[in-house]
Formats: structure tokens, sequence, C-alpha cells
């Protein structure tokens, strides 16, 4: 097999990244080593910044976000005895919309499938070759049968854990490994908050999230090493309750049925170059941040978005500029929003020092009480502009 570019991962960032070739005219074969159906069903992130919408919006992927998501014009920062609002739009004019990433990856493949995009599902034993000359990549596919597929470049999406990341030789990695996880449920239960509640709470953070009018998504700080199912539902409800302020100036939790448990490890991240000779590394396979800022999925758009421009510049034009600028301008925005990341993962996560409680809380009560700080957590949450 041939094509223009060859994309590992069929995720948000490479059918993303195939859907903006696409419509500039490069062909793309995808290769994904789980099966379709998991990679749908993946839950992720729920946030989406100002620009990622519109983004999506402007190559026909907004109908439904626009219809059924929910845009928000903020948050809610919290602590004990205190519930401040940020309005997004009134500090930095952007908003930021609730839409799940397996709803997004749902409207990614309805697409791709529309423009009958060669995608190839659990595949094994992926490898990429001659990558500063005439790259191919090897694999087998889902019926064993041993496969090659050649291409002028290679667009790496396949995630912290596949091949593409470790086929840079030699690279420069930053990595903070966060002393505590998310523990994250899903309950069919409608939303007790019309905007996300960030908590600082002694006992530890917790997050009110919401997927759709039915559906919250809730998280607790945990140590390391916490195993779900030692938590009864009970037990952490009783948890969210106390950290989120139940029955503060009259709020409510309210519980319902938990459908999915879940611990997520917390860390930053960063591996450069995103590029070595004709391969490019684009979303988790450069980059991961901590869920805290919701930036993981945005990074990902925001680097296919400089991706594609660069690899149709440098496949129809023969133009290697953007190409050539691509690690260095994606690295701007992921240091920006590493940063933000571990800004707001250690403003809220609590350490068990009493020093660090203080400073904590102290830089709460500035965020919520100067416009010039909630200003800066507007700007950087709602997201910045494309091309940053």
């Amino acid at each position: 097999m041939r094509t223009q570019v060859a994309i590992i991962g069929a995720g948000p960032a490479g059918l993303l990244l195939s859907h903006l070739l696409a419509q500039g005219g490069v062909s793309s074969v995808v290769l994904e080593t789980r099966s379709e159906e998991y990679v749908a069903a993946r839950i992720r992130a729920g946030i989406l910044e100002h620009s990622s919408v519109e983004l999506l919006a402007s190559v026909g992927l907004g109908s439904r976000l626009r219809a059924e998501g929910d845009e928000h014009r903020g948050i809610y920062l919290q602590w004990p005895g205190e519930r401040h609002h940020l309005d997004f739009v009134d500090l930095a004019g952007r908003s930021v919309w609730v839409y799940g990433q397996t709803e997004v990856q749902k409207d990614l493949i309805a697409a791709r499938r529309a423009d009958d995009q060669e995608i190839h599902y659990e595949v094994s034993d992926v490898s990429l070759h001659d990558l500063a000359d005439s790259p191919y990549v090897t694999y087998t596919d889902k019926d064993g049968q041993s496969q090659r597929l050649d291409a002028a470049f290679v667009a790496g999406c396949d995630g912290s854990f596949g091949p593409s990341r470790a086929s840079i030789p030699s690279p420069k990695v930053h990595e903070k490994v966060y002393p505590y996880s998310w523990f994250g449920i899903l309950a069919d239960v409608a939303p007790s908050t019309d905007e996300l509640i960030y908590a600082w709470h002694p006992d530890g953070f917790a997050l009110h999230s919401m997927r759709s009018a039915t559906v919250s998504r809730l998280y607790l700080q945990v140590p390391n090493g916490t195993d779900p199912q030692s938590w009864s539902d009970d037990r952490i409800w009783d948890e969210l309750a106390t950290r989120l302020g139940h029955g503060q100036n009259g709020w409510k939790l309210n519980p319902g049925p938990i459908t999915d448990k879940s611990v997520l490890p917390m860390r930053s991240y960063v591996q450069t170059p995103m590029r070595h000779g004709n391969l490019f590394l684009a979303g988790d396979a450069a980059h991961i941040v901590p869920p805290t800022g919701a930036k993981g999925l945005n990074l990902a758009i925001a680097d296919v978005a400089l991706l594609s421009k660069a690899l149709i510049a440098q496949v129809k034009e023969k133009n290697p500029t953007l190409a050539d600028a691509y690690s260095d301008d994606a690295q701007r925005r992921v240091w920006r929003c590493t940063h933000f990341s571990w800004w707001m993962t250690t403003m809220l996560h609590t350490s068990g020092d009493p020093f660090d409680a203080e400073l904590q809380l102290s830089q709460l009560r500035w965020v919520a009480g100067s416009r010039a700080g909630a200003t800066g957590l507007a700007e950087n949450y709602a997201g910045l502009p494309l091309g940053y």
C-alpha cells in the first residue's frame, strides 16, 4: 500500500488529522491497534476550549456539538465556606463547551466513514522504518497477515505507549509524577451544578463535572495506587458531599447510580523534539498533562491544526517552512498548557503540609478576588487562540 501520510492512531488526534488532510487534498491511511469499539468508548476529556470548538465547526464537525453540547461561561472555585464564580466570557471573551471525547470521536468516525477514509483497526506489531528518507510502516493486520504501508510522511498520534514516541532518537524528556491520583466516577444522575466546581478541601481536591443533562462526572483526589473497587458507592458519595460542600448555603449534591469507577494517575510529560525526519508527533505521543486544566484533548487538537497545515504545504506545494517550524511552534503552546495544568493542580490538591495549605488558600483568594488573577485563569482555561 502507498499513501501520502501514514497516521498511527485512530483517536481524536489521528482522525481529526485525516479529516483536515483530506480537506486539503492530501491522502492518508490510519492504523490503530485497538478495536473501533474500544477507541470510541474510551472515557476521557470532557471540556472543549473556545478555539477547539471554532476549529471543529469550521471543518464541518460542529453541528451535533452545538446542538447537544453545553456551553459554559465559566467555573466555580471553592474552598470550605466559600464558592466563587469566574465568568470567562466577561473576563476573557471566550467560553468553553462540555462535550465528551466519546462524542467528538463519534463525530469524527461518522465524518471519516462518509469520506471512505481507510482505517485499519486491531493491527499489531506496528513498526516504523526509514524515517529519514523513504518512510514505511510494517504491521500485522487483524487477519494475521503481514502488511507494509509506504508514505511520504508518518504522523504519530498513538499516545504514550505507541511506537511513534519511541521512534524519536535521543529525545529530551521532561517529566513530573504527582503524589496523588484522581478517582473518577460516572453516575446516572443530573448534575448538581450548572457549571464545573473545582473544590479545595483539607481532605483533598474534588471536582464536579458533567457529561450531559442526565450524566454526572465527578472526581476525588486519592493516594496513588488506590483500588477503585475498594470504595463503596456510599463512601464515594459521602466523601464527595464533604469536599464539595453539601449543605453550604443550601447547595445539595444529588447522588445516583454509579456506572463507572476508575483511578487516573497524575503526571506532566513533555518530549522534544516533536519531529524526526519525516515522522511528526501529535497529542499524547508528545506530551501529557494532568487533567486539572482541561488541556489534554485541546492540546491534541491544536497540534493537529498546526500539523495538517504543515503537511498540506509540504505535500501540495513542496514548501517545507511550516513542517520545519512545527516542533518549535507546537512546543510554545505545549509548555503554556503544561504550566497552566501544573498551576491548577498544585493550587487545588492538598499535600498534607500546613504551610502548603495556607499558600494554596492565599492563592485561591487572590484568584477569586482579583480581576487580574481571575482573567489569567480564564484566558488559559478557555484557551488561547490556535497558533499561539
